[in-house]
């Protein structure tokens, strides 16, 4: 298959996942009293942190997968299911997004340790998908500049460790659950200001 119909099959799942977040975006219509709506407002707070914790995590994949796919010269049965591990933990995220939305403000304790353990669990799974995309491209010669056999340890602790924070946000979320909504949110924080260096691209893609 070309690399080119796997790009864009996933963007237009990555498309769908991040314009499905706004959805959860809603609140009552009109009540009694003049600061009705600022009320509404703030108590769904978490609905508006979970949409932007979730949005610029599906935008970042969404960066970071192109950077990979543009350096993979073939795309092989195995890289088609690993694309598809990731796809399906990122159409799942609207869901987690939704159910922290509902329960970390109102659930009852035992819920609201259950949905974020929930959210948690869907950004690990991502993590994994996307990491196990990377370990494809450590083998054989599968991409138009592999990384040093030297440095191949330090850029999979580098690519997994997204997944290590996540792994301990869910066991967070079973003592607190707000530390974990902040934890995950620490996450999506540091991968919008740190800076990835740029991979080789395919021949054709680079600038004359």
């Amino acid at each position: 298959m070309d690399r080119s119909r796997l790009e864009a099959f996933s963007d237009g799942v990555f498309a769908v996942a991040i314009t499905l977040l706004a959805l959860n975006l809603a609140v009552a219509g009109p009540g009694p009293g003049h600061p009705w709506l600022l009320k509404q407002l703030s108590t769904h707070w978490p609905a508006f942190l979970a949409y932007l914790i979730s949005f610029f995590t599906i935008g970042i994949i969404w960066v970071n997968h192109h950077a990979l796919i543009k350096t993979v010269k073939t795309v092989d049965r195995t890289l088609l299911f690993l694309n598809l591990v990731l796809l399906l933990f990122v159409v799942l995220i609207p869901f987690g997004t939704a159910t922290v939305a509902d329960y970390l403000a109102a659930g009852d304790e035992g819920s609201r340790k259950l949905a974020m353990v929930l959210y948690g669990a869907i950004f690990f799974g991502m993590s994994a998908g996307f990491t196990g995309m990377f370990e494809w491209t450590l083998h054989g010669d599968r991409v138009y500049q592999p990384v040093p056999p030297g440095r191949r340890w330090a850029a999979r602790i580098r690519f997994a460790s997204g997944g290590a924070v996540y792994l301990v946000a869910i066991i967070v979320a079973l003592f607190s659950p707000v530390a974990a909504f902040v934890i995950i949110g620490l996450v999506a924080l540091y991968y919008i200001v740190e800076r990835t260096p740029s991979s080789p691209a395919a021949p054709d893609e680079r600038p004359e």
